[in-house]
């Protein structure tokens, strides 16, 4: 019950400030923790293809267990000093790990540097919250990149971490959460992450496996809320969710392509190498600024949706346990 308690506080937390950017956030601490062991594995292990292979199952793991175990230690001495105490510290976890508000805040930030017609304001604010080279991208780029991300996000930053709270509360939550940020600093295919970003790159296709295709048929419930264009979106996921390299990340850019009536994704440059990518939808009209508000939208619903699938399930769970 107390896990269910902190993923309603955490969520609502979420919604009113977003990332708590005055507090230590621990996705940073992850993020320099395989920073460290990306460098001190690379000194220990050959510099062969199967050695980065290998450091790199080896950084998985460790990141894996310290980024789960803490929280766990941490709740438990918690709760031995206080129930209460646990459930304000596992709240607060729970508010980490989500990022309903806080995506809507930066593709907002592209947004409005779009519409001051700054492209180099533009290209800043995309290059926060994309990975792929950004100095390139026009106005049409920037505007597709943005979609895009807040699509894909819609399932990183919400649903998928929901789907881990729902099963084993806030430290379930940072085991995603570890693994998520292990594939977005390692799963490259160019070097120097091609071999030591494989298995966090194919782990991370696995944690995303269910929880991209939940989030698939609850975004098209939201655009059927937002009164959009559901049998387009319906169709295009059926037809384009699997045109991209990850199995996870075009289901959702498929729903909100098919929703939206744009075309998404095509060739794009990562670490200055041109990668070459399919589309996704069909271009029934052009892209737009704001298809950004738009997609912003559908991320909302759509995570105000997971979260009420969350909590549902939680309670059933509670109450089939004792059984």
């Amino acid at each position: 019950m107390y896990s269910l308690y902190a993923i309603v506080f955490g969520f609502i937390i979420d919604l009113f400030l977003g990332d708590p950017h005055r507090l230590v956030h621990p996705v940073v601490l992850i993020g320099k923790l395989i920073d460290f062991l990306d460098k001190k594995l690379r000194s220990v292990f050959p510099k062969t293809p199967k050695g980065e292979k290998t450091a790199g199952l080896v950084l998985w793991i460790l990141t894996v267990v310290v980024s789960t175990g803490i929280p766990i230690l941490i709740l438990v001495i918690c709760h031995r000093i206080s129930p209460w105490l646990r459930l304000a510290v596992e709240s607060v976890m729970c508010w980490q790990i989500l990022a309903v508000r806080s995506l809507k805040t930066e593709a907002m930030k592209v947004y409005d540097a779009l519409k001051t017609g700054d492209l180099e304001k533009s290209r800043k604010a995309v290059s926060m919250i994309v990975g792929r080279d950004t100095d390139r991208l026009d106005d049409t780029g920037i505007t597709k990149a943005t979609v895009e991300t807040v699509a894909e996000n819609s399932a990183d930053g919400s649903t998928a971490p929901l789907f881990y709270m729902l099963f084993g509360g806030a430290a379930a939550g940072f085991l995603y959460k570890s693994v998520n940020t292990m594939d977005s600093m390692l799963g490259y295919t160019e070097p120097p992450y091609k071999n030591i970003g494989l298995v966090p790159a194919k782990m991370d296709d696995v944690f995303n496996f269910i929880p991209s295709r939940v989030c698939a048929i609850l975004m098209l419930a939201a655009g059927a809320l937002l009164r959009m264009r559901v049998r387009n979106g319906w169709k295009i996921f059926k037809r384009d969710r699997f045109n991209h390299d990850s199995p996870n990340s075009a289901q959702t850019e498929s729903v909100c392509a098919g929703l939206l009536g744009v075309q998404l994704s095509g060739d794009a440059w990562y670490h200055g190498t041109l990668h070459k990518k399919q589309f996704i939808g069909d271009p029934i009209r052009p892209i737009e600024h704001r298809d950004i508000i738009r997609a912003c939208d559908l991320h909302f619903i759509t995570a105000l949706f997971s979260f009420l699938l969350c909590i549902i399930l939680r309670i059933g769970l509670l109450m089939i346990l004792p059984l």
